[in-house]
């Protein structure tokens, strides 16, 4: 039998100042399939709840077996001394980041409903835009500028940055073995997406205000994802609405990359003034109007950044210099 998907998660710290804190965090993210009850005290809780919890996080602290008669689908302790003290119980550290505490809720949370996105309306909210970046000329500062514009357009408006490059180049975003990246998160489109929503909830990453998913580990698997794939999940993550502009930094390592270039709202091609680089331009324009993707022209701006000598190596320090400057610039435009 199928779980109802919205659920009551009680939570339960004596601690009454962590309660508040995670309590609030938790509500500020509205989009959340499950209604939040909050107790400081053990046996108001066992008075309210009587049975109707699906899933209980309760503090280690607070921890005490009656709480077993509440007969919560997920029990979940939030660990206060790092020792497993109870067997058949979920763990999460209560002392990371609230953000972490809260993916890894999420987590539990899907094990036990199945989650409905609500439908959304096709048209295009006013707000949102995709942001193409591609340019068939090598090192033209493609990425440094993508994130660059992702960074400052994420201090006042909701933004996503993803790379579909090969080998992003960025160290800063690259995933460690265990982190789930771009490939995973295709993965549960395709096998998860009634709970779509909540599982790229518990993928994203954030660097200060700006969201983005980890690059695949192993960029050679771009090649064998389908352009009906990437246009799907950028479809998806459009219906979400939870972004203002979502930031690609293409390349041609992937099928359907001139689809992808058609559904972005500005295009931005960055490119140097020698000779071998107008070279592969004229390419690059000639070929799309073969295949008939002048509108891809038409919302295209042509960058020189020949001008443009130092970048910064750091992510937060590309928001400086004469790179930002320019994307300063073109962020009045949009």
């Amino acid at each position: 039998m199928k779980a109802k998907a919205d659920k009551v998660i009680a939570l339960c710290d004596t601690e009454e100042e962590y309660a508040q804190q995670m309590t609030e965090f938790i509500k500020k993210h509205k989009n959340l399939p499950w209604e939040l009850h909050t107790y400081t005290c053990v046996e108001d809780m066992l008075k309210e709840e009587r049975g109707s919890v699906g899933m209980l996080v309760v503090a280690e602290s607070a921890y005490r077996d009656e709480i077993r008669a509440l007969m919560p689908e997920r029990l979940v302790v939030l660990s206060e001394s790092g020792v497993l003290r109870w067997e058949n119980l979920t763990y999460v550290d209560k002392y990371q980041e609230a953000e972490e505490v809260l993916k890894c809720l999420i987590g539990i949370y899907m094990e036990i409903v199945d989650v409905q996105l609500p439908r959304i309306p096709k048209s295009r909210n006013a707000k949102f835009a995709f942001i193409g970046n591609y340019s068939p000329v090598r090192r033209c500062l493609q990425t440094s500028f993508s994130l660059a514009m992702s960074q400052m357009l994420a201090r006042e408006h909701p933004t996503l940055y993803l790379n579909f490059e090969q080998y992003a180049g960025n160290a800063d975003l690259l995933p460690d073995m265990q982190t789930l990246d771009l490939a995973d998160l295709l993965y549960f489109l395709n096998a998860d997406r009634d709970k779509f929503r909540l599982r790229m909830q518990t993928m994203v990453k954030r660097r200060g205000s700006l969201d983005y998913i980890p690059p695949m580990k192993a960029g050679q698997n771009l090649l064998a994802v389908t352009g009906a794939e990437w246009l799907g999940l950028l479809q998806k993550i459009e219906e979400l609405g939870e972004y203002e502009y979502v930031i690609l930094d293409l390349s041609e390592c992937m099928q359907g990359l001139f689809e992808i270039l058609r559904l972005c709202t500005r295009v931005y091609t960055l490119t140097r003034e020698d000779r071998m680089a107008k070279s592969k331009l004229l390419q690059y324009e000639q070929i799309l109007a073969l295949y008939e993707y002048e509108d891809v022209l038409e919302k295209t701006r042509q960058l020189d950044v020949s001008h443009i000598r130092r970048v910064p190596g750091e992510l937060e320090q590309l928001t400086k210099g004469d790179l930002a400057d320019l994307v300063r610039k073109l962020i009045r435009e949009l």
